[in-house]
This record gives C-alpha cells, structure tokens and sequence, in this order.
C-alpha cells in the first residue's frame, strides 16, 4: 500500500529537505551501529534448499540441514520436565499476571443496547516458584480425587491463568488433556450454572467438575454422581500432607499430551492427538526464530488457549522465563468494547514486548488507525502520509525511520503498550498492507507463520531480518517442507518462476492422527525413514532463497461454469483491503457463472456513505438498501481493479450483513476464519435470490 500525495507538495518542500538532510546526516552512524548491512545481507541470504535437488524438496532450513531438531534443552523431552527446568533458572521471577477487577458497570448505548464495562486495576503477579507449588498442590488434588494416569481431564475455559497452570498440572502427573470422554471437568461458572448443566445426565463418564471463579454456586440440580469443586478447595485437598505423598507418575515422550481440536472451519472439528515428543520438537523449531527470547520480555496473552498457536506460544514464553500477563479481545486496549472510556486497557498498563495475533485483529488496528488519519486535519494528515511513505521507501531497502518512529508513529506504536519488538501473525494468511502498516506504525518485525494443529503449529515462520511480505518464511529446524503436484488445480513442481503445489510437513512435530477417527487419517503417512508427514490440502510456492508462500488452498478452489478456477481465500484477503469492508465472505456454485459474497460493512464508513446518499435510516435498513449494495459493489470493483483480480474474481453481486461475524454467532471460530458451511446455511435465502432461484 502507499498513499497518495496531494499534488501541492510544494508547500511541504522544508519537510522534504528536513527529511532529506536528516537522512544524509544520520545514515551512515546509523547504518553501522544498528549492524543494518548485516541484517540485509541475513534477509538476502539462502534459508533452505532441497534435500534432494529437486525442485519439489523436501526443503530444510540451511542452519539445521543435516538432522532436525527434536528439543531445545537436552534431556528435557516432556513438558514437564521443560517447566521444571524453567523454575530452576527463573524461580523468583514474575510467571503469570491476571489484572484484578476493581469495578464493573452497566453503560447504555445509543441503540438502547446494554455493555458492560470494566474498571481494571495493576497486574498482580505470581511467581515462578508460586506457580510451581500451585501446580503440585492441584495435580496431588486431583489424583486425591481418583485420576489415574493416562485418564483424561478436559479444560473448557477462558484464556487466563488457571488454564495454564490446569494443564501444567496434567502434564506433571500424565493426565492428558482433551474434550470427549470427560471425568473432571473445568468451568467458569456462568456457563456451568446455564447451558452445560442441561446436558449433564448425557456425560456418563463425567465424576467432577472443577470450576475456576471464586464465586459460590448452586449445588443442586446436579445429576447424581457428580460432584461440584472450586478449583481453590481441589488446591486445598492437594496440599494436605497425605495427598502430597501420592507417588507422581510421569510422562514419556510417547505419551499423550493434549487432545486438541482443529477450528472447524471447513467442516466438523477433529480431535488431533498430540504427544509430549510433538510439542517439544515444534516448539523447539518456533523459539529458533525469535531471536533474544528471555526474562527481559513480556508476552500478552489473549488469544483462545484452546488453540495451538496461544498453546505453544505461552509455553515457548515460560521455557525462556518470559513474563506473561492475561488479556482478552475485549479489553485488549484502551478503545476496546469492555474497558470504561478514560480506563487503560491491558496493554497499556503491562506494555508487553511481545504478542501474537490472527490477522483479524491486525486488519481491524489497520483500518481503525487509517480511518482515524483521514479524520485529521489536512495538514497534520499530509505530514503523516509523507512520514509513512518515507519509511515504507526505507523498509523496502531494508532500512528503518527512527526520525518518523519518534515524532509520527510514538502515539500509534503506544497503542499496544509501546514496547513491542515483535509481532507472530497465524492462522490465515496476512495482507501485504496490513503487514507493511504494523511493520510502518508499529516499528516492529511481524513474523509471519505457517502451521497446522496437526503439526503442533509449526512449519515455517519469517525471520526477523526478513522485511518481504506475502510469504511465510523457511522451514523451521524441526521440520521439512515438500511440494506435491496437484494437477488439477494447476500446481506443480515444473511451474514457472517458481516450484508450486500442495504443501506437506514432515518431522517430529507431525502429529499421531485423529481421535478415534482412523478413516481420516489419509492425510498422514510415513516414509521408508520413519518420519511422520502431512498433507495440509494447501498449496505452496517456494521461492529461490527457500522461503514458502501460501498461494491457494484446495478446499477454498471451486470451478465456476465456464471452467475458470476462483480461489475464495484469494478474493477474500484481497478484498478486505476496501474501507467499506470489516469482513467478507466470498461464494461460488459450479453451476454458476459468477462470484457473489456476504460482507459485514464498516459501520462507520458506510454510515457517512448513507447520508451522503440522502438515506438517514436505522443501521440494519441501511444494509438492506439496494443503493448501498450498489455502493458497496462499486467500491469492490474499484479495488479490485487497483490489485488486479481476474474478471471472474470480482463479486457481481452482494449481501450486507448488518450483524458482525463473532465466534458466539458460530460463522467464525474462534480464531475468527471464515465457517464456510454455517455461513452458506445461514445466507441460504439469499444465495439463491441472488442466483435467480427467487
């Protein structure tokens, strides 16, 4: 992305000559003292190369060519093991932080709509050390209560402390993690005491349920057999002198860790069957690429535990005696949904150094920030365009702006707390403007990766000296990378520049297959060496200096009519781009000529857009307009044009929707990528008006 300029610049001319001089003044010091030759040299280099000579691979980082890494420490092969280690290094350093409640209050909005806001306080922390004793007290606690080893327990909860320390507590003792077949149960309380205690009497295994709030329930209504705990009586139980001498039974690397399920959203989640072993090695492989990784840094956790990505990410921070303070997407920042307007959000009150996000909310910060530029005045607006110009001109030479850092980009940069180093974006690919925006405004790499569940999350990730956008980095050390050809799609390893087809990970980070699912296993397989591999149904292009891209997704490629080939995710990514778009799904039937899509607007944006057309109506009358689908339309068409989609690509017809897509709608997971199947039942109606069918 670069912003246009007004043609009257010539005002502008000190700035200019500032910027300039400044550059020849500072260039050269700077050059020297920030090792930037040597960066760029880094980002140039060759990061893996074929095993074989083949343009198809298998692909191997060049630093670990020869064997792939399967631990970080040695003799620390399970995960409890790796804290353990953790506690003897960092023992009296802060572990985990919760940020205490000091108030909540009901706000009315102008739509009569009820929020609830929250006044938050400091972190409060507990130690190494702290967590360690909690973590043995509740694993003595549950296996006082009859867990066996190797019987599950299943964590239902929120991001947030107690999860982490629950799941510290089963790895200890050899009591896997996962969601079917439940014996102990962890909850919040409001979900307990509504949704879940109505099918309780169908979980015939189900003895305890642990929840995690300090608040009192209800203990009747309860089938019988089951018994109700806090989590602060299990501790209680666990610290009794008999309960601490319950013989501890630990993991081997073979045995299972987690049950954990993929996000659903081209089908019905699987439970895939993970490994100590697989955890060890996959984040073995992440931590590789972030250089520096230690005490000094602070990590923000938010995103859902649930998923593999959050998972490894906070354990990867613990290994290295990172901090981590818990956060959620609603109190994320100071503007966020459940903070009191004047209150700080998480981030401002911890200023964390490092964070991982989905490109969701990386795309929501982009156009937040860039519509609240176009809100400046013309001056103040012009200078930021020139400042953002300038250092997208530097980056893309491998330089910096610290001049622009300072005076232009400080009070975007404090909106994450202001001390962020580096950005991990997963979970579905990441726009080159919303990248180059977070690298401009943010002042910090965005390490983009590549991974599935079933390869612990990890498969490649771009270095940090490694400015290029669209693509998702080498190999990591723990795993290898091969093309195979899908001719059909048109992929293969002949194409030119560039080798392409499906995508497969092999290594120690490949997963055991699918919870008692063994007829979808396909996708995994192992060769005449013994190593795990799987097949990702995403297509890949390797680059000449090793590194992947992402350029279709087989699951995502449906063939019109007249035999064209549309790539749904390919539109979508590029589409989100339009300031009158928050979310948009694209859609296509075989039998059809033509692409049509669903969009959730910009509220804001198509708001200013109505009045301007005379229609001062209700929000959700606004989005069922025909002139504000033409306007939507037209604004679709005008930036496809400008990136270049095929004819076939662009939407001919859309459906505004005036409800946002969160995960408690079910038309996107958590992680918020796109439930393809819920969302077409959903706007079933509508597809068929738009295709003629009414």
């Amino acid at each position: 992305m670069r912003f246009k300029v007004d043609m009257h610049y010539i005002v502008f001319s000190p700035v200019y000559l500032l910027m300039w001089l400044y550059t020849l003044i500072t260039f050269i010091p700077w050059y020297f003292l920030t090792d930037a030759g040597k960066k760029k040299t880094m980002a140039k280099r060759e990061k893996a190369k074929s095993t074989t000579g083949k343009a198809e691979g298998p692909y191997r980082c060049v630093e670990n060519f020869d064997n792939l890494a399967r631990e970080d420490f040695e003799g620390k092969d399970s995960l409890d093991k790796l804290f353990e280690h953790a506690v003897q290094r960092f023992g009296k350093a802060d572990c985990l932080g919760t940020r205490e409640v000091l108030n909540e209050e009901n706000e009315t909005q102008p739509s009569g709509k009820i929020f609830k806001k929250l006044i938050l306080g400091e972190y409060r922390w507990l130690s190494y050390d702290e967590v360690d004793q909690i973590i043995s007290h509740l694993g003595s606690g549950l296996a006082a209560l009859g867990q066996q080893p190797k019987s599950t327990i299943a964590i239902f909860c929120e991001t947030r402390a107690e999860w982490m320390i629950t799941a510290q507590a089963c790895f200890r003792r050899n009591f896997p993690c996962r969601i079917q077949h439940w014996h102990i149960k962890f909850h919040y309380t409001e979900l307990l005491e509504t949704k879940l205690k109505s099918i309780l009497p169908e979980m015939h295994n189900l003895k305890h349920i642990i929840y995690v709030d300090n608040k009192s329930i209800t203990r009747t209504g309860y089938p019988e057999g089951i018994q109700i705990h806090s989590m602060q009586a299990v501790q209680e139980l666990g610290a009794k002198p008999d309960n601490l001498s319950i013989a501890v039974q630990r993991p081997q690397p073979t045995d299972l860790a987690v049950v954990m399920y993929t996000s659903g959203s081209t089908g019905q989640p699987k439970g895939v069957m993970i490994i100590h072993s697989n955890l060890i090695a996959g984040m073995t492989g992440q931590c590789e690429r972030i250089p520096g990784l230690g005490p000094k840094d602070t990590y923000i956790g938010y995103l859902p535990l649930a998923h593999v990505l959050e998972m490894t990410a906070e354990i990867s921070c613990m290994t290295y005696g990172c901090r981590i303070g818990y956060s959620s997407p609603q109190t994320l920042s100071d503007q966020s949904t459940k903070i009191k307007k004047g209150s700080k959000g998480d981030c401002s009150v911890l200023r964390p150094t490092l964070m991982a996000a989905v490109p969701e909310i990386m795309d929501r910060i982009y156009k937040n920030v860039m519509n609240k530029v176009q809100e400046m005045s013309y001056v103040q607006r012009t200078l930021f365009k020139l400042g953002y110009n300038y250092k997208l001109e530097q980056i893309k030479m491998g330089y910096d702006a610290p001049l622009c850092n300072l005076l232009l980009f400080k009070k975007v940069k404090a909106q994450l707390g202001g001390n962020i180093r580096m950005m991990l974006s997963g979970g579905a690919p990441l726009s080159s403007a919303t990248q180059r925006f977070m690298n401009i405004c943010f002042c910090c790499p965005v390490g983009q990766g590549y991974g599935l569940t079933e390869t612990c999350g990890a498969g490649t990730i771009t270095e940090v000296a490694d400015y290029s956008t669209g693509r998702v980095g080498a190999p990591l050390i723990c795993c290898e990378v091969k093309l195979r050809d899908w001719v059909e799609g048109g992929y293969t390893s002949q194409d030119q520049p560039h080798p392409r087809g499906e995508i497969m990970i092999g290594g120690p980070n490949v997963t055991m297959g699918y919870y008692k699912s063994e007829h979808l296993n396909n996708d995994f397989w192992v060769d005449e060496q013994g190593q795990r591999w799987f097949c990702t149904g995403d297509v890949g292009e390797i680059h000449p200096d090793g590194c992947l891209q992402i350029v279709d997704r087989k699951k995502d490629l449906v063939k019109l009519q007249a035999g064209e080939y549309v790539s749904l995710g390919k539109v979508e990514s590029a589409l989100k781009n339009c300031p009158l778009i928050e979310n948009i799904c694209a859609y296509a039937n075989s039998d059809q000529n033509y692409v049509i899509s669903f969009v959730v607007p910009n509220q804001k944006q198509l708001t200013i857009l109505a009045n301007k057309n005379g229609i001062s109506v209700a929000w959700e009358e606004i989005c069922n307009h025909p002139a504000m689908e033409k306007e939507v339309l037209k604004a679709i068409k005008e930036v496809a044009a400008s990136i270049k989609l095929q004819r076939f690509e662009i939407p001919v017809k859309v459906r505004l929707s005036p409800e946002p897509w969160t995960p408690e709608t079910g038309l996107v997971t958590d992680a918020f990528k796109l439930k393809r199947k819920e969302l077409k039942n959903h706007f079933q109606t509508d597809i068929e008006r738009m295709y003629g069918g009414k």
